[in-house]
């Protein structure tokens, strides 16, 4: 890790030093939380957490190779190399920001209340086509996940895609002080974490704090289609920000709320669960592509994925040969095809926008009986009963074959299935059930071969569990 010696890191951090003064100058290999994945010459961090206390592993470091140690607890062997600071978790940051400010490659920086990993995938597997790419692991976009992400690019990288993922105000700010990211993407402004951050209105002042650090020559990548994102075209913070878009009718709309698209699509045509086909258009041309994973919302992941790869100097070619190589993670709308039925797994979150959207692709499904297994969305403050309301009301309107309800805030998806029931417009089935347990002992059975059967909730939930027996079924 060029310029991460323990004398600049000890600088940055704002810690004290022991240890030999001879191994100041020496520079670290690597910088982990994991005791597992210690390296030789590199660093361990001793965090204490509310199950596991690192500074039991600090001996187990050394033995395996770690150059230094960092705790907030004093050294008990000062012969060793070792950084004692106030909190670990700002030491994290510290670091990752001097380690940062030695990086010469372009920095891709994605936020969003939806689709913030299914769009940092897709970025990724285009800039591939071109650049050798690092991007964020797993669920690694926090203040604790980004730093662990920036300590992993290596001299042969060439780009990094980065998510980042918050709950309340001040939050991106901080991230974006480590991050300082080069192109700042933003999915969309939705109703995530509206406990903390209120309404919509706040959320798009939580979520733009990503450009409190952003260089007057950084570009701003949105969603042209999102109404709060439309007005960011007059923001000071950005100069010339790039929009994209799905332009309504099929016609492109120039003036869309205000937003000028210079990545669209035009001629959508959808392949079921095999994805979409549409043409194209870039400031670049225009080329037809195939978006390998199902529903109008990867569409427009595929189109800032484009416009990113436009701004990083890549062809067309480069860019549709990226987007059709993209490849869903599990639990991030992955269909998962067995013997007896096709899978929709997208359980790792929820809210209201992402679950009407996994319920337009499964309502697209022909020839297999539809069914919805829906579960509690969490962190949608005081109207969240309402919200749940109306998204079980639009699985009704959608005709979705059978609605399974699972959970404590799903009894609401129920009232609004029985309300449309009542007047006519639903005529399938509809079951609720009190928690997963319930619905494990007994309401799995109600799933029958050839199904095609959508999995979401939120993460809380743990309904990869359902996918889980459903594959085994």
């Amino acid at each position: 890790m060029k310029g991460m010696t323990l004398e600049a890191v000890a600088q940055a951090v704002k810690g004290t030093y022991t240890g030999p003064e001879e191994r100041k100058e020496s520079e670290l290999s690597s910088i982990t939380i994991d005791s597992r994945q210690v390296e030789k010459d590199g660093l361990f961090v001793a965090i204490k957490g509310a199950r596991v206390d690192g500074n039991t592993f600090i001996p187990g470091a050394y033995e395996d190779g770690a150059l230094c140690c960092m705790s907030t607890e004093p050294p008990k062997d000062e012969t060793k190399p070792y950084i004692q600071v106030e909190s670990c978790e700002q030491a994290l940051k510290d670091m990752a920001e001097l380690y940062r400010a030695g990086l010469t490659i372009p920095v891709i920086g994605i936020t969003g209340s939806v689709g913030k990993t299914t769009t940092k995938e897709m970025i990724a597997a285009v800039l591939s086509q071109k650049y050798d790419t690092l991007k964020t692991l797993g669920n690694f976009n926090n203040e604790i996940g980004l730093p662990l992400t920036i300590f992993r690019i290596r001299e042969h990288h060439q780009a990094a895609v980065l998510e980042m993922g918050i709950s309340d105000f001040g939050e991106m700010t901080r991230l974006a002080k480590v991050a300082k990211p080069d192109i700042c993407v933003i999915t969309n402004i939705g109703q995530c974490h509206l406990e903390n951050l209120g309404t919509r209105d706040g959320i798009l002042k939580a979520k733009t704090e990503i450009f409190t650090y952003l260089k007057p020559e950084g570009k701003a990548v949105l969603n042209g289609n999102d109404d709060k994102l439309c007005t960011l075209d007059q923001d000071e913070r950005i100069s010339a920000p790039v929009f994209y878009g799905l332009p309504d009718g099929g016609k492109l709309d120039q003036t869309k709320e205000g937003a000028k698209l210079s990545v669209y699509a035009q001629n959508c045509e959808s392949l079921g669960l095999a994805g979409s086909r549409f043409m194209l258009h870039t400031p670049k041309g225009e080329i037809s592509v195939t978006v390998p994973a199902p529903g109008r919302h990867m569409i427009s992941n595929a189109l800032a994925a484009a416009a990113v790869g436009c701004e990083l100097g890549l062809s067309l070619e480069q860019i549709k040969a990226g987007i059709e190589s993209y490849e869903p993670v599990g639990g991030h709308g992955h269909i998962i095809q067995t013997d007896d039925m096709t899978i929709m797994d997208d359980c790792y979150n929820a809210n209201p926008v992402s679950m009407k959207a996994g319920i337009d692709v499964l309502s697209e499904v022909e020839g297999s009986r539809t069914v919805a297994i829906m579960g509690d969305m969490f962190e949608l403050g005081d109207e969240e009963a309402q919200m749940h309301y109306e998204v079980g009301q639009y699985a009704a309107r959608k005709g979705i074959s059978l609605i399974i309800s699972i959970g404590s805030l799903a009894q609401n998806y129920e009232k609004g299935i029985e309300e449309i029931s009542r007047t006519g417009g639903y005529a399938g089935r509809h079951l609720y059930f009190a928690d997963l347990d319930a619905f494990l002992e007994t309401g799995i059975r109600e799933i029958r071969k050839g199904d095609a059967v959508l999995v979401k909730a939120s993460h809380a939930m743990h309904f990869e569990k359902i996918v889980k027996v459903l594959q085994e079924q």
